[in-house]
């Protein structure tokens, strides 16, 4: 089953399930067919988003466990809808709370949960054969057990005797919590007995900072507290799904969102099985897709069987229709005049994945080198260990994609096209020993390598497990935040580097999802801005000089603030910050309210400053530039400091709130009216300004947008209040009841572009959904900035339009429409005028039936 529209909510132990059961009216109200819910099996405790699993048999308590999930979905199926649940079959937390984990740390490889976990048992470094490493001590090994501050204690639930360092609490060998139960602890506590003991135990404990450099397990990207799991092997996948399939098979939930699918060794083959479990236990085909970010031009797989991503390409290809490709260039000069950093994304993602090929996944990169290596021809005697460090350090610097598609076996998949455009540029200039390494890597991948084929899927998951970590942390959480031409086209998904679309470019995009059903997000839990952020920021696309202009200003004003050691290109991004999230209802001059604004600022700027890695980070923060920064922002958000520059900040805003506005509406049609199946991220109904998490996680107005969609209010007349932002909600509601009253046009539907001719021609995206038994005809502004800051509204003048018409297919020629968006208006004509489209409200969607 198809969902017609899905919303996200995020669960907690402050919104259970007995929370959203009150809510399940104003979902339905709204129009969604399905809640999409985060995680919600057993995680550890006071986990803020799910992702952190401890146990994969039971639902969350702290979430109200299975009695208030069941309620929760019969209160969903009481009104005619469904659920489909978030699952992570990638990691698990490494936490007490884990029995798994703990069993495998007391037991060793012997340990019969042993299999789930992805560790290397058998590598090069001898201190780690059959044993794992824990890098969890603040300081050396041999300085923590100088400073006692690893101890022996008594778990008072069990009796047994642990280790404890900080808040850890690790058990002993069977034979050595034997030998201790009975005994004193004292003679066990001097530092050579405490080391002789942990040097019997299956774990090694290390300095955090030796993480990188040693770690023989796989992690979540570089998180040492969530380990990767293998559900590559049938058994740990039937564990890890037991659950959430019993659910299914139940009728309970219909159909699942699948975490960092990259992660997993093969996700094809991870699909197909997934997808064979669910079709086994229910005819009617559920619904599953997955968390894939493409590159550009990347298309998901069919074979992999899946009903398409969780909608990033979606969120990217909205966001660049709404940026002036024209705006490029002087925003580039004036990033790279005050930066003085890279003016292109590329090369500060290059920068960014070395660093983290050498500081964080060395140790990931060099088994990953070795698998390779080991899987050489027979006869390939000169090729070389370090030859093949080389060849995968360049590949690595090249990638543009979480991953190939080749998994070593002799019917592999291409590494496909985007690959092959790395192994390219990496063949750039190498050495010859290097270019007949980086052959070897490909050959390898697809399954072409004379070698043995366990070596080559080695090899393959390896590289393709850590290239997704690495695109991760090196792209998103790190180079997103170094680069600042225009922060709305840093975005989960997005391709900095390309900063603008056409609209046959979107056409084109929006056909290639006919047949399947990804979700079309507008913002998600992990994005670096609201939606609507990005829709105010992508004004400045517009108005390059404008915006240049107000920089100046502001740099001026602001220096008599600024601590010299501060990086211009850190403020420059403040600034793009708080004109994108500033609240339409937040006078500069309001104490109480600015405060707490200036509190998510300092939020997001302490964040955005440890990604970037460049002055403090979370792993070296340097305390002096934090506090600086810190005090910075809160000067600048102080009305008795800097009443000049808030009083010409919240000018500029207001100035282009209007356009972000447009924006905003544009957007939010499209994503309830493209191929595909709208999702709506918890509280986005109303105008979405917050910043990365946790600041996008914060609880949810509910009860006012609930009263809000009770009341009776035509789109233009909400338009006349547009800041409060119930329009867009009124908007959503209407679009998603047209979805239900034509489900053929938009479930099944075909997709035409309709072309616009005149003089604003390229202001507008126009198409149309085709069914058995309608039409819809689906019309959005674009790139009206200026028209909107001289109105002072969200709608250009109809003078705006002049001129400017849609022509229609043949087959549509003479046909009556009615406004969807107003009941009460007829138009009829083979080639609609814009100026008459947009006469009330810069959206239309006709039907013609």
């Amino acid at each position: 089953m198809i969902p017609r529209a899905t919303y996200r909510l995020q669960f907690r132990k402050e919104f259970t399930f007995a929370h959203a059961s009150a809510l399940v009216p104003y979902f339905n109200n709204l129009g969604v067919s399905h809640v999409y819910a985060s995680p919600i099996l057993a995680a550890r405790k006071g986990s803020s988003h799910g992702y952190d699993v401890i146990d994969h048999s039971r639902i969350n308590p702290e979430l109200g466990g299975e009695d208030e999930f069941r309620a929760f979905v019969a209160c969903l199926r009481r009104h005619e809808m469904g659920i489909i649940v978030d699952i992570v079959p990638n990691h698990m937390a490494v936490a007490v709370e884990n029995a798994w984990w703990m069993n495998m740390l007391e037991l060793g490889r012997d340990s019969m949960h042993a299999r789930a976990f992805d560790v290397d048992w058998d590598g090069p470094d001898p201190s780690l054969k059959n044993r794992i490493l824990l890098p969890i001590l603040g300081k050396p090994f041999a300085q923590a057990l100088t400073d006692s501050d690893i101890d022996l204690v008594r778990d008072e639930s069990s009796g047994k005797i642990a280790v404890a360092y900080a808040e850890h609490r690790l058990p002993l060998r069977p034979a050595d919590a034997q030998m201790l139960a009975g005994a004193s602890l004292e003679q066990f506590r001097s530092a050579a007995t405490m080391a002789a003991l942990l040097d019997r135990q299956h774990y090694r404990l290390a300095w955090w900072r030796t993480a990188g450099d040693l770690i023989n397990w796989r992690r979540f990207f570089d998180i040492n507290d969530l380990i990767a799991l293998r559900v590559e092997d049938d058994a740990v996948f039937d564990a890890v799904h037991a659950k959430h399939l019993a659910l299914y098979s139940e009728g309970l939930i219909d159909g699942f969102r699948v975490d960092h699918v990259d992660g997993l060794a093969d996700p094809a083959a991870y699909c197909r099985k997934l997808r064979g479990r669910m079709n086994a236990l229910r005819t009617e085909r559920g619904y599953m897709v997955v968390e894939k970010i493409l590159g550009q031009n990347e298309t998901l797989p069919r074979e992999w069987d899946v009903d398409g991503t969780t909608g990033y390409d979606f969120m990217n290809d909205v966001s660049a229709l709404l940026h002036d490709p024209r705006g490029a260039e002087p925003l580039e000069v004036r990033w790279t005049a005050i930066s003085g950093r890279a003016f292109d994304f590329e090369t500060e993602e290059r920068r960014a994945r070395r660093e983290r090929l050498e500081v964080k996944f060395r140790s990931a990169f060099e088994a990953a080198a070795r698998a390779f290596f080991e899987a050489r021809p027979g006869d390939a005697r000169d090729m070389t260990l370090a030859s093949q460090q080389r060849a995968l350090a360049r590949l690595y610097a090249q990638l543009r994609v979480y991953r190939s598609y080749a998994t070593g076996d002799a019917n592999s998949a291409a590494a496909g096209a985007l690959f092959q455009d790395a192994l390219e540029r990496a063949r750039y200039r190498a050495a010859e020993n290097d270019a007949a390494a980086l052959a070897h890597v490909t050959e390898t991948l697809e399954g072409r390598a004379a070698a043995p084929v366990e070596p080559r899927r080695i090899a393959a998951r390896r590289f393709n497990q850590l290239a997704a970590a690495l695109a991760a942390k090196a792209g998103e959480d790190t180079a997103f935040y170094r680069y600042g031409r225009l922060l709305s086209r840093n975005e989960v998904g997005s391709d900095p580097g390309e900063f603008a679309i056409s609209v046959a470019e979107f056409h084109a995009r929006a056909q290639r999802r006919l047949g399947s059903a990804p979700l079309l997000a507008g913002a998600t839990h992990d994005n670096k801005r609201g939606e609507d952020v990005r829709a105010r920021l992508a004004v400045i696309s517009e108005i390059p000089g404008e915006w240049s202009a107000a920089v100046d200003r502001w740099f001026g004003y602001n220096a008599r603030l600024r601590d010299p050691q501060l990086d211009p290109g850190d403020e420059y991004q403040l600034y793009q910050t708080l004109v994108g999230s500033w609240p339409l209802g937040l006078a500069w001059d309001h104490g109480p309210a600015l405060s707490e604004f200036c509190e998510r600022i300092l939020g997001w700027r302490l964040k955005s400053l440890h990604e970037e890695k460049i002055h403090t980070s979370w792993g070296d923060p340097d305390a002096r530039y934090d506090r600086a920064s810190g005090a910075f922002v809160r000067q600048l958000l102080d009305p008795e400091c800097s009443a000049d520059f808030l009083h010409d900040l919240t000018g500029f805003i207001h100035g282009i709130a209007p356009a972000a506005a447009t924006n905003g509406i544009s957007q939010a049609v499209l994503r309830c009216t493209c191929p595909g199946v709208p999702d709506l991220y918890q509280g986005t109904e109303f105008w979405d300004l917050s910043m990365v998490d946790p600041d996008n996680r914060r609880a949810v107005d509910f009860a006012s947008r609930a009263a809000a969609l009770a009341k009776e209010n035509s789109l233009p007349q909400l338009l006349a209040e547009w800041r409060n932002g119930v329009v867009k909600q009124a908007l959503i509601a209407r679009l998603l009841a047209l979805r239900r009253e034509c489900d053929d046009c938009f479930a099944r539907g075909d997709y035409l572009p309709a072309h616009a001719n005149g003089p604003r021609k390229d202001h507008v995206v126009a198409f149309l959904r085709c069914g058995a038994r309608a039409n819809v005809l689906i019309a959005a502004p674009r790139l009206c900035a200026r028209a909107c800051i001289e109105s002072r509204t969200p709608l250009p003048s109809s003078e705006y339009w002049t001129d400017t018409e849609l022509t229609m297919p043949r087959v549509l020629a003479g046909k009556m429409w009615r406004d969807a968006l107003d009941p009460t208006r007829t138009l009829a004509g083979e080639e609609p005028r814009c100026a008459e489209l947009f006469a009330h409200f810069p959206a239309a969607v006709l039907i013609s039936d």
